[in-house]
């Protein structure tokens, strides 16, 4: 019984890998821009399970959380694009070639430098909880907008709201993601091969929740979540579990950041605005509050479905003789889809089991015994 449990899961897992393998290989053949939108999907999903970590199970209401991704975005930008050598003559006589930083480089740098700011962000809010920690958070989130946009003087630094271009992809194992490479008489073009990048880090991500959850730690921001008194009373070091939880978070966006520049080739303040920050946080109350597989859910359903309704919305303006705009009438689209799941859902599409649903015995068991 044990075996063949264990076989259908290993087989469900190999079947899972070849079609996530192959999936961009049948989209390329349809167009370039359906592998886009799934890259694009992949990338939510990366900022999704770094946000879940603060919202779904410690509990924290965080609505600055894009500002990470901004770090990350922009810390590549600089290390992987003229603007520095182009504006600061010392840094151009000190680097002649340019800036070229390596993939193994920059993602611990990010990863590193966004959870410092997550410490940062935290540690003014330890003793704000719901409304009041959403508003401070989104403050945070709105300062470090601005900050970009308006770090183009005395000196140039971010080039303001006109923000960073020619930023190099990244290479893995020198094989520039930039250009397409050809394999087994397959040509890979630029979109499929940050599709697999994209991939990796979302499975690792994956893994690194799914353990955190399972931990004493993952554990102990559940308790936080669920009540905080009781939780300082039993022993815990509330401040530091809550700082650990902002700071462990905001590393998934430093590193969606950096793979967001790489993919892009260029990054301005308007793509860290607070609407993305509220859509990260509708994917995962969508999905499900701490539970990792409605998290991704949730951040495919809203990342993809914006894009794949754009077929939609197309033919119901023809029907309407162009009076409904058609990017208006998609948002439409989404908010009543939204709004259907909510009513029907409201714990989210996929949420995680209720403790005291495990708990129940069996039907008959208490009679057995």
């Amino acid at each position: 019984m044990m075996g063949g449990t264990m076989n259908k899961r290993l087989m469900g897992v190999v079947a899972s890998a070849v079609a996530l393998a192959v999936l961009p290989l049948v989209l390329q053949g349809v167009g370039q821009a359906w592998v886009r939108i799934v890259d694009t999907a992949l990338l939510y999903i990366l900022l999704a399970l770094g946000l879940n970590i603060v919202v779904g199970m410690a509990g924290l209401l965080d609505l600055g959380y894009i500002a990470f991704y901004g770090v990350g975005a922009y810390l590549y930008a600089l290390l992987a694009s003229p603007q520095l050598t182009d504006n600061i003559p010392a840094i151009a006589a000190m680097l002649p070639h340019g800036l070229h930083a390596p993939i193994w480089v920059v993602l611990p740098l990010a990863a590193g430098v966004a959870g410092l700011a997550g410490v940062i962000l935290g540690a003014p809010t330890l003793k704000l909880r719901g409304d009041y920690l959403a508003i401070v958070t989104l403050g945070f989130g709105e300062i470090i907008r601005v900050f970009l946009n308006n770090l183009d003087a005395p000196v140039n630094i971010t080039n303001g709201p006109m923000g960073i271009d020619s930023i190099e992809p990244l290479s893995v194992f020198g094989v520039s993601l930039g250009e397409p490479w050809r394999v087994a008489g397959f040509k890979l073009q630029p979109v499929t091969l940050h599709y697999y990048l994209f991939l990796a880090m979302v499975v690792l991500a994956v893994v690194l929740s799914a353990r955190l959850h399972d931990s004493r730690l993952g554990r102990a921001w559940v308790a936080i979540r669920e009540d905080e008194i009781a939780a300082k009373a039993m022993g815990l070091n509330v401040r530091n579990i809550k700082l650990l939880a902002f700071g462990l978070g905001a590393t998934f966006g430093g590193v969606s950041g950096v793979l967001f520049a790489s993919f892009q080739g260029f990054v301005s303040p308007e793509s860290f605005s607070l609407q993305e920050s509220v859509m990260v946080v509708a994917m995962v109350v969508l999905g499900g509050l701490g539970h990792i597989p409605g998290v991704i859910l949730g951040a495919f359903l809203l990342a993809a479905l914006p894009e794949v309704l754009r077929y939609v919305a197309g033919p119901l303006q023809a029907m309407t003789d162009g009076r409904l705009d058609a990017a208006i009438l998609r948002q439409l689209l989404v908010a009543l889809a939204m709004i259907g799941i909510m009513l029907l859902r409201p714990r989210g599409l996929w949420p995680s089991p209720r403790h005291e649903d495990q708990l129940i015995p069996e039907a008959g068991e208490g009679e057995r015994a």
